[in-house]
């Protein structure tokens, strides 16, 4: 190895948790902190009701959600509508134009 290009080495470096939680380990800082660890953290609590939540992302995330939800609805919506009028026109087609009467009004517009 070459000297003097590593950092110095703590073994005993401190853990501080947000939440209080404290422990040992090895580090190249004598202190470290942290915002959740094993003891806070929800999928280690089995706590998932409790989101760490910075600056209401999650918030957002099911705002995205619902919206695109909706877009959805709306969007299937507008298919079936589509459906329909296509439906619509190919049943006028398959009926023969001179046994149907012309509208009043649309004579020579063609």
């Amino acid at each position: 190895m070459k000297s003097k290009i590593h950092p110095q080495y703590y073994p005993n470096a401190q853990v501080i948790c947000a939440c209080g939680n404290t422990w040992t380990t090895g580090s190249t800082k004598p202190v470290l902190r942290t915002d959740v660890c094993s003891a806070c953290h929800p999928f280690f609590t089995g706590q998932q009701q409790r989101l760490v939540d910075t600056a209401g992302q999650v918030e957002r995330f099911t705002k995205r959600v619902e919206q695109a939800q909706k877009m959805g609805e709306e969007a299937k919506k507008r298919a079936v509508a589509r459906a329909e009028r296509a439906r619509a026109r190919a049943l006028v087609e398959i009926v023969d134009e001179e046994e149907v009467e012309p509208i009043e009004g649309t004579e020579g517009k063609e």
